[in-house]
């Protein structure tokens, strides 16, 4: 098993397969002082594992008080019930993907794929524009809406002192219909995150690159997923 690891300033790796279950997405601790915010939750089985590592960077589980569900598949929300029940973080996520989080929908959680029953939670701080900036602790947290995946997709990035990180989930697809999937708008919403110019790219399952590779990424995809 891997250790949990600083990747930048106010940035840590607290989750995913190699740090807490093999099953879910990547997971990353933001540090605004007085609010800790969790980027997605994993698909549950590695909760226990992920506050773990929380602590092992130097944090309380119990301080976390918002996580932020990029969108609605199991892998990244699965792990929301029970940690809302734990310490009572606020949920964010986008009005789209709304239903798979605050309903049972396994269509559009995927859960069934993972073996995963998946319990409904409440969204605290709905999204429904094309970007809206919230204040969490000291810092600004950018919310941009990058449906294509899914419906109500989202990107999160922030300015820290080492540069812009950007939390770009699941930017690799893949895409099905059954999802609300949508290719055409998934392409203007790369274009988008490319615009950013982020230093630092934390991704849903490929991890994180840095500089240059973080435009590369993105348009390795683009390039796989070309128009018709």
């Amino acid at each position: 098993m891997s250790r949990p690891s600083s990747i930048c300033d106010r940035v840590y790796a607290v989750g995913g397969p190699g740090l807490s279950a093999g099953d879910d997405c990547c997971v990353y601790l933001v540090d605004a002082k007085d609010d800790l915010v969790l980027i997605d939750a994993g698909a549950g089985r590695g909760l226990d594992r992920i506050l773990k590592n929380v602590k092992n960077v130097g944090y309380e589980p119990h301080l976390i008080t918002y996580v932020v569900a990029t969108h609605c598949h199991i892998d990244h929300i699965g792990g929301l019930h029970p940690l809302v029940n734990l310490y009572g973080p606020k949920v964010i996520a986008h009005q789209l993907d709304r239903a798979g989080i605050e309903e049972v929908h396994d269509d559009l959680t995927a859960a069934g794929m993972y073996g995963v029953q998946y319990k409904p939670t409440r969204v605290d701080l709905v999204l429904q524009g094309e970007e809206e900036a919230h204040r969490l602790g000291d810092l600004d947290f950018h919310f941009v809406h990058t449906p294509g995946h899914t419906p109500g997709s989202i990107a999160v990035y922030l300015d820290t002192r080492d540069g812009r990180v950007l939390f770009g989930q699941d930017i690799h697809g893949p895409f099905y219909p059954s999802w609300g999937s949508d290719l055409a708008m998934w392409r203007m919403s790369m274009e988008r995150l490319i615009s950013l110019q982020a230093d630092y790219l934390c991704e849903g399952h490929a991890g994180v690159y840095r500089g240059q590779k973080v435009q590369g990424y993105i348009e390795s995809y683009l390039r796989r997923y070309g128009a018709d």
